[in-house]
C-alpha cells in the first residue's frame, strides 16, 4: 500500500497512468475510491489522489485541531514533494474541490489546471449541510455508529431528505458506515464549518484553466454554487452533469466525458 508520512501521519495515496499528473481528491467521509471510480485517466495523464487525513487508511487521524483545509493543503503539498511534482492539475470533489481551491490560491505556482466537482463550499459553510453534519456527527458520538444510524433515521431531518432526495438520504447515512466512523466523527462537523477561503473576490486571482461540474437536486452540492464560482474565477467554465439521482451511471459517465474534454482542450498529454 504506497503511503508517505508527513506530520506524524500515514497517508495513503494511490496513483494510475503516466503523464501530466492530475490529482484528484475525494469528498467529505469518502476515500481515494471515490474519485478512481469516477476518472479513468486518458492517455498521457497519471491520476494521483490521496486519503485526506481522518479518511480511508490514512492513519491515525492525528490532532482533531488540523482537520481543516489550510492544513489540508499542507498535506496536498507533502504529497507533491514526496511524488517530486511541481505543478499538477488539481481538482476534487465537494470536499475535495474545496481544498483544490484553497491550494490553488496559496500555492499558484504548483497548479496548472483546476478541476471543482460538485463544490459544496463558498467562502463560508453550507448552512444545510453545517446543520445535517453536526447532527451526524454528534449522534455518532453520543451513541456510536450502529445506534446512531438508528436515531438518525428517526430525526425529522432524514425524513425530509428521503422525502426529497432519496439518494442524499443514502449518502449520509453511509457516514454512519465508514471505517473508523466513531473515532473519526469529528471530522464532519469541524470539516463542514471551514471555508477554503474567506474572501470571494480571491476567487478573480485563478489564472488556469477551470473546470466546474455541476448538479442539481442535490442540497449537499447546490447548482448555485458552481455557477456562482464559474462567474467568479476567470475564463472557468461550467458543465453540468446528471444528479446520482437521476442515473448514477450516467453522473459516472457524464464526469469522465467532461475532463477528457477539459483536458483535451486545454492540455497536450503525451505517453
Amino acid at each position: 500500500m504506497p503511503c508517505f508520512s508527513h506530520d506524524g501521519i500515514q497517508f495513503h495515496y494511490q496513483e494510475t497512468g503516466s503523464g501530466l499528473p492530475f490529482i484528484f481528491q475525494h469528498g467529505l467521509g469518502a476515500d481515494v475510491s471515490q474519485p478512481f471510480s469516477l476518472c479513468q485517466p486518458p492517455s498521457g495523464i497519471r491520476l494521483i489522489a490521496f486519503d485526506a487525513r481522518g479518511h480511508g487508511q490514512t492513519q491515525p487521524m492525528g490532532d482533531a485541531g488540523k482537520l481543516r483545509f489550510e492544513v489540508f493543503g499542507e498535506d496536498l503539498l507533502a504529497l507533491m514533494k514526496h511524488l517530486a511534482l511541481d505543478r499538477a492539475i488539481v481538482g476534487g470533489i465537494s470536499m475535495g474541490a474545496a481544498l483544490a481551491l484553497h491550494f490553488t490560491l496559496r500555492w499558484p505556482e504548483r497548479v496548472t489546471g483546476l478541476v471543482l466537482s460538485r463544490p459544496a463550499w463558498l467562502e463560508e459553510p453550507c448552512a444545510w449541510n453545517v446543520d445535517m453534519f453536526t447532527l451526524i456527527s454528534g449522534l455518532i458520538r453520543e451513541h456510536g455508529a450502529k445506534q446512531g444510524l438508528l436515531e438518525f433515521h428517526r430525526t425529522p431531518q432524514y425524513h425530509e431528505a428521503l422525502a426529497k432526495w432519496p439518494d442524499v438520504a443514502n449518502s449520509l447515512s453511509l457516514q454512519f458506515q465508514h471505517p473508523h466512523a466513531e473515532e473519526s466523527a469529528v471530522k464532519l462537523e469541524r470539516i463542514i464549518k471551514d471555508t477554503p477561503h474567506p474572501d470571494r473576490a480571491a476567487w478573480s486571482r485563478v489564472r488556469v484553466p477551470t473546470l466546474v461540474l455541476g448538479n442539481r437536486l442535490d442540497p449537499v452540492h447546490p447548482f448555485e454554487y458552481a455557477e456562482k464560482l464559474t462567474r467568479a474565477i476567470p475564463g472557468a467554465g461550467l458543465r453540468e452533469i446528471t444528479p446520482k439521482g437521476v442515473s448514477l451511471e450516467q453522473h459516472n459517465a457524464d464526469v469522465q466525458r467532461w475532463l477528457e474534454e477539459f483536458i483535451g482542450d486545454h492540455f497536450a498529454p503525451s505517453a
